[in-house]
């Protein structure tokens, strides 16, 4: 794209992504940046990455449910104190034969079971909404007016379900006026889907600490954000490998404002690289979000993106 298109070489160049992004991208910007150290053309002016509510090592994701579910209070503290000396913290392999330690975790699974991952303080929705555990589209959603879904107050069971608003992208790509416009070949596809199970992938990345940890070595800039309610892939697993990481705190954590109210906290980390070069990691939160942020607080996380990009503090 940039042999086709020189005149985009001198921008600067930042890798962005959210949720399972955490995995991929990560490996994207280490390619980018060793492709650039060989001499690869044409070069690509790196920055940075961008990483929002980011999947990026499995067994802390996990393992960071039952510290998360405590501090929202949806798990009592005797119970937690309990599964942290019965579990040793191990929520994702715990061991088995330990009666004590698979009790707790049965209740906590009683506690949290049937809490939303995505926005802990949101409505679970039936699967047969647009987006369900399995990513899986049913049509039998909109067997009944589509309109009825659309309303301010859908006439449909149950409560409000942030999922519903999904149907407007398979409304809309599924249009044929929409795929004329795409100009996609009739016939090569029958209904979009938001994910494409069909293509052959190989899930063998389970961590991706490493490539943050080679990157630190580098003079990029990180800013790696997370809704605060989001249970998919907690804020405090997220701190944890950023932790590891054994970066230095240059501004520890404190609140980020927009329009004059609380958007969340922030906290600085950096390193030395070489003189006067530092690589820099940017975390925060957004107050009161879920997975992922952008969806929940537009205007919060548009102004978080384009104070950082233009290197001023949250």
């Amino acid at each position: 794209w940039l042999v086709d298109h020189p005149r985009f070489l001198t921008n600067p160049l930042y890798v962005a992504g959210d949720s399972y992004s955490g995995i991929v991208a990560p490996i994207i910007v280490q390619e980018i940046s060793d492709g650039n150290e060989v001499g690869h053309q044409p070069p690509m002016n790196l920055k940075g990455y961008v990483l929002g509510n980011p999947r990026t090592d499995y067994e802390i994701q996990i393992n960071s449910i039952v510290p998360f579910a405590h501090l929202k209070a949806l798990i009592s503290d005797k119970l937690y104190e309990s599964f942290m000396k019965n579990c040793k913290g191990e929520y994702l392999n715990p061991d088995q034969s330990n009666a004590s330690c698979m009790e707790d975790i049965l209740a906590i699974k009683e506690c949290i079971g049937k809490v939303y991952t995505g926005q802990i303080l949101e409505p679970t929705c039936k699967d047969v909404s647009p987006k369900p555990v399995a990513l899986k589209w049913d049509p039998r959603f909109l067997i009944a007016d589509d309109a009825d879904i659309l309303l301010p107050s859908p006439r449909v069971p149950g409560p409000r379900c942030r999922s519903y608003n999904y149907v407007y992208i398979y409304m809309w790509a599924n249009d044929e006026t929409v795929r004329d416009a795409l100009h996609i070949r009739k016939g090569t596809i029958k209904d979009w889907r938001r994910c494409n199970k069909t293509l052959a992938y190989s899930y063998n990345v389970e961590s991706t600490v490493d490539y943050h940890r080679n990157l630190t070595k580098k003079p990029y800039r990180a800013l790696i954000y997370s809704g605060d309610h989001d249970m998919l892939i907690p804020y405090v697993g997220t701190l944890e490998w950023i932790e590891s990481l054994n970066l230095k705190i240059k501004y520890d954590w404190e609140p980020w404002f927009v329009d004059g109210q609380v958007a969340g906290y922030t906290m600085l980390y950096a390193d030395n690289v070489q003189d006067y070069i530092t690589y820099d990691l940017t975390f925060a939160t957004v107050k009161g979000e879920g997975h992922t942020a952008p969806e929940y607080r537009p205007e919060q996380c548009f102004a978080m993106m384009d104070r950082w990009f233009d290197y001023y503090p949250l």
